[in-house]
């Protein structure tokens, strides 16, 4: 059954309509996708592909803000390269600001940390190490990726995570990667890696702050685990 076009909606469910009177936060994702999309393809509306292309996706934007354009265009045949363009910055506008936003106040506890980098590392599929930076104030002096794949002491050795604070001089720094699969626990190598950075940085007297692990939102679960929240650190 061919899906009505958005000129067919009442006005009050066409997307555009809907943004100007009640809000963009009251759209759905696929919704906000037909904002970007316009048009949709012969018996599609916009807002049907943009629900085929959050399904295609793995059925969140989340994982779609990770694709490349020319992942974007594999989604759905109505995306070309413009299209897939537009969608591609939209994402990054939003991750940047998101980022900006979180860092205007001192990242002093685990979920500052989490509304920084969750936008960063959420859409990745591969496990991202990262390294903040601190002053004495909590204040972000620095933030860089150590390494890129499963923890292991080839990939996330000490000094390769220490460097960077000593280079910076910094009072401190929190230890954060993602999970891909959403689910923050923490593995037996993050809690041998947390060790083992533990006693590097006792020996170099920079204070390990927190190690913080990134998953996804889940019901009734917080979406990262803080191992000093845990009181493992």
């Amino acid at each position: 059954m061919e899906a009505p076009s958005i000129k067919e909606l009442d006005a009050a469910e066409r997307p555009r309509e809907k943004l100007m009177q009640r809000g963009a936060s009251a759209l759905n994702d696929a919704e906000l996708l037909a904002i970007f999309l316009r048009t949709g393809t012969p018996g599609r509306n916009a807002i049907t592909v943009g629900a085929e292309m959050i399904a295609a996706a793995g059925g969140s934007l989340i994982k779609m803000a990770g694709l490349s354009t020319q992942q974007l265009r594999k989604l759905s045949k109505g995306v070309g390269p413009a299209k897939a363009c537009e969608l591609a910055a939209a994402f990054e506008v939003g991750k940047r600001l998101a980022r900006q936003m979180a860092q205007s106040e001192p990242l002093s506890s685990p979920e500052k940390i989490y509304n920084f980098l969750a936008p960063l590392l959420q859409p990745l599929n591969k496990e991202s190490l990262r390294v903040v930076l601190l002053d004495t104030r909590h204040r972000l002096i620095h933030e860089e990726e150590v390494s890129r794949g499963t923890l292991n002491e080839s990939l996330a050795h000490p000094r390769e995570i220490l460097r960077p604070a000593i280079s910076h001089n910094a009072y401190g720094f929190v230890l954060v990667h993602n999970h891909p699969s959403g689910d923050p626990s923490p593995s037996e190598a993050d809690r041998a890696l947390t060790r083992r950075i533990r006693e590097g940085a006792e020996l170099l007297q920079i204070h390990f702050l927190d190690h913080v692990i990134i998953g996804r939102e889940r019901p009734g679960c917080l979406p990262y685990f803080s191992f000093k929240g845990h009181g493992m650190l």
